[in-house]
């Protein structure tokens, strides 16, 4: 654990609002997509947005998780294997995000400067590791905008996390 006075820009609430004001615009753009295209459609051979979600899915919760427990797993995509459905992708996005918030309460100030090896391959301060997720995301659900916008379907406005 890092021994010098913790500096603080953000406050751990205000960060996890940020992070699931992220999460909650993602959930809106899996919304949008038509049922079919969520699994199938992409543009210049990018994977469709369901393998898209299938990553964020495999971040977030587990991550976090493993941050809180201090246990190191190797990253695995297999928490969505046998969804058919867009439904399925929510539900579990929805269950992964009050997970996310219990874990967090599990976090001291602290923690966030001390290292940690997530999935075993990235040894970062824990802020580091916590703000690739909400990076991973963004752009991940950048590319879910152009999938949309190739459908002829309006996006939400990037701004509204509520």
């Amino acid at each position: 654990m890092n021994t010098e006075a913790v500096s603080q820009v953000i406050s751990q609430e205000d960060l996890l609002k940020h992070w699931q004001g992220h999460r909650a615009l993602t959930r809106r753009v899996i919304e949008l997509f038509p049922e079919k295209d969520f699994f199938e459609f992409s543009v210049g051979g990018m994977r469709p947005f369901a393998k898209l979600a299938d990553e964020l899915l495999a971040i977030a919760a587990p991550a976090l998780r493993g941050i809180v427990n201090r246990d190191v797993q190797p990253f695995t995509e297999g928490s969505t294997q046998g969804f058919t459905t867009k439904s399925q992708y929510l539900e579990q996005w929805d269950k992964d995000t009050k997970e996310i918030d219990t874990l967090w309460q599990q976090l001291s100030l602290e923690d966030f400067s001390d290292t940690f090896n997530l999935f075993g391959q990235y040894e970062f301060p824990i802020i580091q590791n916590i703000l690739y997720f909400i990076d991973n995301e963004v752009h991940h659900r950048g590319q879910g905008y152009l999938y949309l916008r190739a459908l002829n379907i309006e996006p939400p406005f990037f701004w509204e996390r509520q």
